[in-house]
């Protein structure tokens, strides 16, 4: 027992979990603490928005493994954390947000800047901890950061801001892991048994592979197996890229190779997945999910199996534990997928190979409304060949953050990875501003990869203002602006069900590059398909001098196919002067 303010208690509790990093905006609230973050070994990094401190701390800790901690001022402060708190939470990232609260003889008086946080926070966190008082602190803050890594998911630690004075004798908590299985004996031999009978097995890699270490245990699975892997939706990095057996990403606007192979399976391993049900709708008018095939799921979550889509069978267990396990019930075994097994290889190669040809030739979209904007466009660039170009260009150790947006999703059909920890996106919650904060938090975390964000202009206007967090904090990272003067993904809706009436969608645009410039980085601006490879590859060499580069591409208005073709009907329209609208 030591004696020591509750202010140190707080530090010291950091530190002994291994916080090197916090992102946040400066407060009064929690200033006793904050003084002391520097002798403590901690980087305060300050932000422009609350919103990208959340943000930047999800993509330090899905790169690094690690918490990815958020603090701000208590109330207007604390609800700008919400939306990204939301992503970090369908992201499963251990974010751990401290959220000093109103003081606790006031809670209740409408003070200054005082609201309820905890209820705010209910539904996106796994865990919630509020210091109920002062000698607590220590031994709650350690509980919201043992329970944001053990659970997968962000923590809320809220802290009425007079509880970081006070003395006590105190013992710091040490950090606690949780050791996860591969999962019960039965489910485990019951899906070596499926695998062992099936004649075309395939595996769906998923994002809880990544969070486990578990690629190589996965790779070696699928060798056994000489199965084809696929990647779960924005999972992209959890199969090597270059591995024969890697088909690609299913869901929006991913690999149609993958897509056929796994229509043609009898029995799919969902390996660290929840299946969510956006990464299995039907895509390029192809209903990919078998509807024969007996589903193997394994996930950590016991509540996750089976809950999207019918399953032989439910594993709860660590994704690499299980398929460590799987792996050596099948040694010695006869598989009957190895008396089919060089036609199945000849299957994946000519999928793939078909694929890669398909995208090649696909330059530019093929709709009407492409093809017309196409027209009156032709010095302006085609984003399926900037995001080709980009790809050919891209350091083979690229950390990549997407945002939402329709170029930003016809990105999925040309993320290639062969290391896992090196792909982010919003996912599911699929909010704008998400890329930009998250790849300067995944540079924290890993300062010596090459990290780009792909940003659609209508989300960088929402985020640019973080320029000043790098240019200020010698955080260097490269985002790729699409500048194509619109709301690309709702604009798509408006094209197919709404006669081009387009109300709200398009967006006058200064020069990005410019602005980036006034603010202190640099900013380029590519209109010629030939830069749009070199002016990436300087933007990430650049990095190493501690500089941030804006890449500005100036790109046509065609679009890719609608984002959310499941969720929109033609409309109806029974009042005249509504049957009469037919422009805006």
């Amino acid at each position: 027992m030591t004696r020591m303010t509750s202010s140190e208690a707080f530090v010291e509790t950091l530190a002994a979990h291994g916080v090197k990093d916090v992102f946040g905006i400066v407060g009064s609230a929690y200033m006793d603490a904050l003084d002391l973050f520097p002798p403590a070994g901690i980087r305060f990094i300050p932000v422009v928005h609350e919103q990208g401190a959340a943000h930047m701390a999800d993509g330090y800790s899905r790169v690094s493994g690690k918490h990815g901690v958020c603090i701000g001022q208590n109330g207007p402060g604390i609800t700008n954390f919400v939306t990204a708190i939301a992503a970090a939470y369908w992201a499963h990232s251990p974010v751990v947000a401290i959220t000093p609260e109103t003081g606790s003889t006031t809670i209740g008086l409408g003070g200054f800047q005082e609201t309820e946080q905890m209820p705010i926070f209910s539904k996106i966190t796994k865990f919630q901890g509020h210091v109920n008082g002062a000698k607590r602190m220590a031994e709650i803050t350690a509980r919201c950061f043992d329970l944001a890594m053990a659970e997968r998911g962000p923590a809320q630690l809220n802290i009425p801001r007079d509880f970081f004075y006070g003395e006590m004798d105190i013992e710091i908590p040490q950090p606690r892991q949780v050791e996860r299985g591969a999962g019960g004996e039965q489910s485990l031999n019951a899906a070596a048994e499926l695998l062992a009978s099936a004649k075309f097995p395939v595996i769906l890699s998923g994002g809880g592979v990544i969070m486990a270490n578990g690629v190589e245990q996965c790779v070696a699975l699928a060798e056994r197996l000489s199965a084809p892997v696929v990647n779960s939706y924005l999972h992209n990095d959890s199969f090597p890229a270059n591995h024969p057996l890697w088909c690609g990403p299913l869901g929006y606007q991913g690999s149609k190779a993958g897509m056929k192979l796994i229509q043609q399976a009898d029995v799919v391993l969902a390996l660290g997945t929840r299946l969510g049900p956006f990464g299995t709708l039907p895509q390029y008018e192809i209903d990919y999910w078998p509807k024969g095939a007996k589903i193997i799921q394994v996930d950590a979550d016991h509540k996750m199996l089976g809950l999207v889509r019918p399953i032989a069978v439910g594993i709860c267990g660590d994704a690499k534990a299980a398929a460590t396990a799987i792996l050596a019930r099948l040694q010695g075994k006869k598989l009957t997928c190895e008396q089919n097994k060089d036609k199945r290889l000849a299957e994946i190669k000519s999928q793939k190979d078909a694929w890669e040809t398909e995208l090649n030739d696909w330059t530019q979209e093929q709709d009407e409304w492409s093809q017309k904007v196409i027209k009156e466009e032709p010095k302006l660039l085609h984003p399926r060949q900037v995001l080709r170009e980009l790809e050919k260009a891209m350091p083979a150790n690229a950390m990549i953050s997407t945002d939402i947006g329709n170029i930003c999703s016809v990105s999925n059909s040309y993320l290639r990875f062969n290391r896992p920890n090196s792909f982010f996106a919003a996912m599911s919650f699929g909010n704008c501003g998400y890329a930009f904060p998250a790849i300067i938090g995944a540079k924290v975390a890993a300062p010596d990869r090459p990290a780009v964000a792909y940003v659609g202009d209508g989300a960088w206007a929402m985020s640019m203002g973080e320029i000043l967090t790098c240019v200020r904090e010698r955080i260097p990272v490269t985002p790729v602006v699409f500048n194509n003067k619109q709301w690309g993904a709702e604009k798509k809706n408006q094209v197919d069900f709404y006669g081009r009436r387009f109300e709200g969608v398009n967006l006058d645009n200064p020069s990005f590059a410019q602005i980036a410039i006034a603010m202190g980085a640099q900013g380029v601006t590519v209109d010629k398909l030939a830069d749009v490879g070199p002016a990436l590859q300087k933007a990430c060499a650049d990095q190493k001098a501690g500089k941030t580069t804006i890449l500005e591409i100036m790109v046509t208005r065609e679009l890719g196919d609608p984002f959310r073709r499941d969720a929109l009907k033609k409309p109806v329209r029974l009042l005249q002067k509504y049957k009469d609208y037919t422009v805006n």
